[in-house]
């Protein structure tokens, strides 16, 4: 029966870890400083003392630790591995792209690669330059790999069921900023979620925002101050950035007639142009040219000043906002 408790981010991940575990005796947990020291964010604290060597610490071997998991997945395992910082995934990149992506389609639907991979992303005080990327594009282009960015603390558990759940290779972003946030009801053992829904964060009618991760609250942030302005903002959380929701964001779209996409990310070569370009294809005609806003094509400083400087913030999204909508009303006025 479901269940609510008070949770952090980083306690609704250990609750979905422990019903993964609980549920299936095939499931895995393993990864560098996940099992006796609880990981480095304490979001695996205590997991190895209730299921033993099922969760287990590795050499500092990214390539190890993906390797490990496409071969046990082929042998029946379940595993679910974290990687400290999505900032050290390219040094594995073989095994996801070259390997786990692979696994369905070289093998003709025979073999699958049911892994998870849990990771972390985002600028955070003096993270520094290598780690400190948002690389949710890389995964996002590669077929066979599923990717997700939970932001609430029900989506930390509800996601990452849903990934676990999955019989192909799915990434899991979270991002630092969140473990520690107050802790918030979250519903546990409940059904596990289909794979690929966006969420409608806030109901509005002159703008679609489409965003995922923890921007999403900057931009919650810049729609209730646009509100008191007359702009009134539907806000998406796309989640789901492989297999993306684009049926929900163009029904908004059709119905707002304007768009802006905001991520963390770089925004060149981003998930935000790609949803661009899919409603230039559908043929929506827009009363303004769409925003981008994301971070500018620059590595991220050490200096803290200096990293908030280049990430988009509540006040720049509201300046960029306000800007689209004062050019459109002046271009109508001539």
């Amino acid at each position: 029966m479901p269940d609510t408790k008070n949770l952090s981010y980083a306690g609704a991940v250990n609750e979905a870890l422990r019903r993964i575990l609980d549920d299936d005796p095939k499931a895995l947990v393993f990864g560098e400083d996940v099992a006796a020291p609880g990981g480095v964010f304490g979001v695996t604290k205590g997991l190895q003392k209730t299921f033993g060597r099922r969760v287990f610490d590795t050499p500092i071997s990214e390539s190890a630790i993906l390797g490990g998991a496409v071969g046990s997945a082929l042998f029946g395992m379940r595993p679910i591995v974290e990687i400290m910082w999505a900032d050290f995934t390219l040094v594995a990149f073989d095994q996801l792209v070259n390997q786990a992506a692979n696994v369905r389609y070289v093998s003709q639907g025979a073999l699958t690669a049911p892994i998870t991979v849990r990771m972390q992303q985002g600028s955070a005080p003096g993270a520094c330059a290598q780690h400190s990327q948002s690389l949710e594009a890389l995964f996002a282009h590669i077929p066979g790999l599923q990717v997700c960015m939970p932001a609430t603390h029900q989506d930390a558990y509800d996601l990452l069921l849903t990934a676990a759940a999955s019989p192909d290779p799915t990434i899991v972003i979270e991002n630092r900023t969140l473990y520690h946030r107050d802790k918030q009801p979250v519903t546990l053992g409940g059904p596990v979620a289909p794979l690929g829904d966006a969420v409608v964060r806030r109901e509005g009618t002159a703008l679609t925002a489409v965003t995922w991760g923890a921007m999403q609250f900057q931009v919650l942030e810049a729609a209730d101050a646009l509100a008191s302005r007359g702009i009134d903002i539907e806000v998406i959380d796309a989640r789901w950035l492989r297999p993306l929701d684009m049926g929900h964001i163009l029904s908004s779209v059709a119905r707002t007639r304007r768009l802006a996409v905001i991520h963390e990310a770089h925004t060149i070569g981003g998930v935000g142009a790609e949803i661009v370009a899919a409603v230039a294809a559908a043929g929506i005609e827009l009363d303004q040219p769409p925003l981008r806003i994301g971070t500018p094509d620059a590595r991220i400083p050490a200096a803290p000043s200096l990293a908030q400087a280049l990430i988009p913030n509540a006040d720049r999204i509201i300046r960029e906002i306000d800007s689209a909508f004062a050019a459109h009303a002046a271009k109508v006025s001539l």
